[in-house]
Order: structure tokens, then C-alpha cells, then sequence
């Protein structure tokens, strides 16, 4: 194998799979080979990666290449852009484009939320999250899946991951309706982006241990409504808008910000709200434990049964039932 140059100075990598490179897709970042005690240029920046690049790599029995750290943002960027190839590429293990799925979704999600939007979600931002609802749709729709993503999902609460697992199932349980394409696509959104007004709330009440005051409650309370007002300006339909604004709307009234009741309450909305519920309940929240699956369940079915709807209650429990996630 022909090497190119050396790297000139010791510097910061992280590895990543060959797999992760595609033939004939241009990367903005080099990549490099770890090689007698030093790591070695196999392509620079700028240079497109070929079938015989990768069939080299197999060949030769390398199962790992590196990216300089000064580089991530760029290889980030690749993953991204090349993510829809990735998810419906049967001949990558499922397990890997589960892992590719929730680690791309969670840096911009991440980016999302760290970039602390002042009054509008940015344009950029959400062309990036449609494309990630776009890109893993179908993905997600596959069998099996759930329980693949199922190791990724993490039980220390922030506010971007929980983002992502309300999403992830969500689409599990739309997909078990006759809903169409661009319904999924609209509701998934809306998952997606739910709590985006939480960028507007100050993190000092967000992050606060214990309990919260009665003021603290009624600032938090507003999110839902920042929410729809940061993405006033985008090409949203009143799907999407439906899921971001009554997301903690509850069938007996009690809910927020308008007290919808019954029927009122679009299932697509209902679906997304005990999604928001059970991920709460199970993840590691400032100011309360998570508990076990089944103990969030049976909380969900005794204590929350005139808020919640029943009859999606066992449709989400089956989903969960059939990814073993309970």
C-alpha cells in the first residue's frame, strides 16, 4: 500500500469505520492510517474516496481509519450529507447505521440547542432536521430497528437526546397507523423539534435540582408556544405546528397551553405526547430518578389514564413489547 506522507506533528485523532466512506463522495477532511507507531495520509482533503481505496483497505485487513479532531466538524458534515445512503445500505450491519443514525441526529440536535437560537430557528438548522426526518423515516420503519437504536438511547436526560428518542418513538407507533407519507413526514418533524421553544427558557430552570417554584412552572409552561413562534417563518405545515404547540395538551383538559380536550387532541399529537411522558419518566431528569420501563408503564396506565390515550397507551406498549424494550 502506497503512503502518501507522514502526519508532520503528533495531533488529535478519533477513529472511524472504513465502511463510513463512500466511493466517489468528496470529503472535506483527510484520512489517515495508524501505521508502524504513526499515523500515515491514505487521502487528503478535498480528494475523492474510490472503490479501490476501500477494496484496499479490505485487502489489506484494516478495520479502522482516523480523521484528525480538527477535522470532525467536516467529517460530520459528510456523514450527514451521505446519511440516507448509509440507513438504506442493506450491506452495512444494521447495528452500525443504528449507531450512525443517533450519533448524526444527535450533533445537530445538539448544534440546535448549544447554538442557544435568540428569537427564530434558523433556516440552516432546520433544513438539517428535515433532512434527518427525510433520511431515517424509512430506516426507522424497518424491521427490527427499534431494538437496534434501543443501546444507543441514553438514560441521562438532555434536552436534544430527548428530542430524538420522542422521535424515534413516534415513528414507531406512526407507522402502525394507516398514516400516509407526508403525514409521517410532517408528524415526525414535530416530534423532532417538540421542545425546540426550550431554547428560549433560561437553563439555570431547565438544569434546576428539586423542585421547581410556581414562577419557574409557568415559564417553563411556555415553551410550547416560543416553539411555534421560532419557526413562524419556516415552511411548516399545521401538522407539524400541531405537534410542537399541544405536545402537553392532556384528553381531560388539564394540559397546556390551550386545555384542549377529547377529541381535540389529533392522534398524531397524542402519540407524541405519551412518547414525551415515557422518555421523561425513564431518563435522568435535574430533578427526579428515572425508573425502570415497566414501572413508567404501569405509572403511565393507573396514574395518567385520563390524560393519556388509553387505546395508543397499548398500541405504544406493543411497539415497545416488540423491540424487547420492555
Amino acid at each position: 500500500m502506497a503512503v502518501l506522507s507522514r502526519a508532520a506533528r503528533p495531533v488529535s485523532y478519533f477513529p472511524v469505520s472504513p465502511v463510513m466512506l463512500f466511493p466517489e463522495a468528496l470529503g472535506d477532511f483527510s484520512v489517515y492510517l495508524w501505521q508502524g507507531g504513526d499515523f500515515v495520509l491514505y487521502t487528503r482533503s478535498g480528494q475523492k474516496f474510490t472503490l479501490r481505496h476501500r477494496q484496499s483497505l479490505h485487502s489489506n485487513g484494516v478495520n479502522e481509519v482516523y480523521v484528525r479532531s480538527s477535522e470532525k466538524a467536516q467529517y460530520e458534515q459528510y456523514i450527514e450529507r451521505n446519511l440516507g445512503s448509509i440507513l438504506l445500505d442493506e450491506s452495512l450491519p444494521i447495528k452500525l447505521r443504528s449507531r450512525v443514525f443517533y450519533e448524526a441526529s444527535a450533533v445537530v440536535m445538539q448544534d440546535v440547542f448549544d447554538n442557544r437560537l435568540p428569537t427564530a430557528l434558523r433556516a440552516r438548522h432546520f433544513e438539517r432536521i428535515a433532512e434527518i426526518v427525510k433520511s431515517s423515516i424509512k430506516f426507522l420503519a424497518s424491521d427490527n430497528t427499534l431494538s437496534t437504536v434501543a443501546p444507543f438511547i441514553s438514560h441521562d436526560y438532555k434536552t436534544y437526546t430527548h428530542c430524538m428518542h420522542v422521535f424515534i418513538y413516534s415513528v414507531a407507533v406512526f407507522q402502525t397507523y394507516g398514516m400516509s407519507d407526508t403525514e409521517i413526514f410532517e408528524c415526525a418533524l414535530g416530534a423532532l423539534l417538540h421542545d425546540v421553544g426550550k431554547a428560549k427558557i433560561p437553563r439555570r430552570i431547565l438544569n434546576k435540582r428539586g423542585a421547581l417554584t410556581m414562577s419557574e412552572r409557568a415559564v417553563i409552561k411556555e415553551h410550547p408556544v416560543h416553539g411555534v413562534s421560532m419557526c413562524a417563518h419556516l415552511p411548516m405545515t399545521q401538522n407539524t405546528i400541531n405537534c410542537i404547540l399541544f405536545h402537553h395538551e392532556k384528553l381531560d383538559g388539564t394540559g397546556y397551553p390551550a386545555g384542549l380536550k377529547g377529541d381535540n387532541l389529533p392522534l398524531p399529537v397524542r402519540i407524541i405526547s405519551m412518547a414525551d411522558v415515557y422518555d421523561a419518566l425513564t431518563t435522568e431528569r435535574p430533578y427526579a430518578e428515572a425508573i425502570p420501563p415497566y414501572e413508567a408503564l404501569t405509572l403511565m396506565r393507573h396514574d395518567m389514564r385520563q390524560a393519556l390515550d388509553m387505546v395508543v397507551f397499548k398500541r405504544f406498549v406493543a411497539v415497545l413489547s416488540g423491540a424487547d424494550m420492555i
